[in-house]
This record gives C-alpha cells, structure tokens and sequence, in this order.
C-alpha cells in the first residue's frame, strides 16, 4: 500500500524504545563450487541469542559496492539486528554481478552463490530457523533488484523480500552497471534481458506466496521503474507494501530504509 508511511513510523518509534545491545559482526570466507572460489561476507548476530534458532535477513549491496558496505556505512544495523533479533547477512555480490548467473562469465554465478551455496553454510555454521519461515532478503540498488529476483525466482528459500532504490526493470538502461557484459548488448540478447529482469518474474508468484515491501524515493532515477513494478503488482492482485517518500539515489535515504525494511520483516518472522 502507498500511504503507511505515518504507520511504518509510529511502529519504529515504538521499538526504538527496546534496550540497546552490542551486536557481533564476524566477516567470514565463504566457499563458492560455481565460482571456485572464497566469497567474503559479513554476519551480524544480535547478542546473548542462545540456544534459540533465529531468523535470517540477507542484506545485499549496490553497484561497485561490496560485501562491508552496509556496516561501515550504516553502523546502525548493528543494533537493528539487536532490536529485532535475527540475523543480518551481508554477502559480497561482486563489483557489477546484479545477482544473476551470467551465462558469459563463469566468474559471476552470484544467484547460485547467494540462493544456494551461502544460504546453506549459513544455516550449517548458525542456529537459524531454516526455512522460507524464517528467511528474507533485501538490498539496495542493484541489491533491490538481486533481493527481488533471487526471491521470485526462489521461493522455497525466501518467504519475504524487500528492495530500496532498486533496479527492478533493467530494460530501460541497456548501457548502464556492466549489464551488458553479464548478459551481451541488448541489441544483440533481447531475449535474455527480457528473462532477467525482475518486473518480468512476477509471473512466478501467487497472492501471498511472497511477502513483499518495495522502497523508492521520488528524486531516484529508479523511481520510474518501481512505480511500474508497483502498478504491475497491484494488476496482478500481489499483495505488497510500497513506501515512497522524498528521497534520492544514496546512503542518507538507505540509512532511512533499511529500519523500515527490517520491521517488514520482523513482522513478517513474527506473525
């Protein structure tokens, strides 16, 4: 819905009230088989978990950024993953991967990776709740549209998924981001743009199979393609939060987002 941004603040204001505590981050050295190589990413666990099993958020970067972005440039999720117990995973999706196998680069097997291979060491290393039930993904950027598209297409492994600031139809960008050395030059791939965009996925989904909240400020140049998403959605009868506000293509807007997007889904592991 367009108008629960009154809402989705009275209910942070609320948690905010919740003690403080000091969230672990460990980087860590994931093995990927598809890639053959080590991946570095961050793990936040909230402190004094226990014994319980906890959920999982996967929090994915933008654009030639890297696997250490959310933490050093936004701290705060620290103590978000405190406020709502779980636990925040950042992986490294490469400098341009958009979150796809690429059928020309061999070196860029990130829906693997990220769907498959880090998602399984994760549960094997913590004590998750290892399921859809308890597992979420979302991102900014390149990272909205990676979280989308891994979830869509991945259903059995994601029960909810989020995007800030995503690139949710790559379409209208056939030049921009290293996406033609993913994919080859839309002139010359249509088709393969066309099935690796995240507007074009929704075809996978059933009214509530996912839950969904999609995040984009009105000064962003991605703004155009989420209200399409939006409206895409909505003619579909796919049930979805979608929060705008004023708001460029940077940090000081995803330092606003990513407590919104966290209560999405804190309130969706809690339901």
């Amino acid at each position: 819905m367009k108008s629960m941004f009154f809402s989705w603040t009275v209910a942070l204001l609320l948690l905010a009230v919740s003690p403080a505590f000091a969230a672990k981050v460990d980087t860590v050295n994931v093995w990927s088989a598809a890639m053959k190589k080590n991946i570095p990413a961050v793990v936040i666990t909230p402190e004094a978990s226990g014994d319980a099993a906890l959920p999982v958020v996967y929090l994915l970067h933008g654009y030639s950024g890297n696997y250490a972005d959310w933490v050093k440039k936004v701290p705060a999720v620290q103590e978000l993953a405190d406020r709502f117990r779980m636990i925040i995973v950042c992986p490294d999706g490469g400098f341009g991967s958009w979150y796809w196998n690429s059928p020309l680069d061999k070196g860029f097997q990130y829906e693997t990776y990220v769907a498959e291979e880090l998602v399984k060491w994760v549960d094997g290393k913590y004590k998750t709740i290892a399921g859809p039930k308890g597992r979420a993904i979302t991102g900014l950027s390149m990272g909205g549209h990676g979280a989308l598209y891994l979830a869509m297409r991945h259903q059995d492994v994601f029960g909810a998924a989020g995007s800030m600031s995503g690139g949710v139809d790559i379409r209208p960008f056939p030049k921009n981001w290293d996406m033609a050395k993913r994919l080859g030059a839309y002139a010359e791939q249509p088709k393969r743009w066309e099935e690796h965009t995240v507007i074009n996925q929704l075809h996978l989904l059933t009214a509530g199979s996912l839950a969904l909240m999609i995040d984009c400020g009105t000064e962003d140049f991605f703004f155009g393609v989420n209200e399409k998403l939006h409206e895409a959605l909505s003619y579909r009868n796919i049930p979805h939060d979608y929060l705008v506000r004023p708001g460029a293509h940077n940090w000081a807007y995803w330092t606003n987002a990513i407590e919104y997007q966290l209560l999405f889904m804190h309130r969706y592991f809690t339901k």
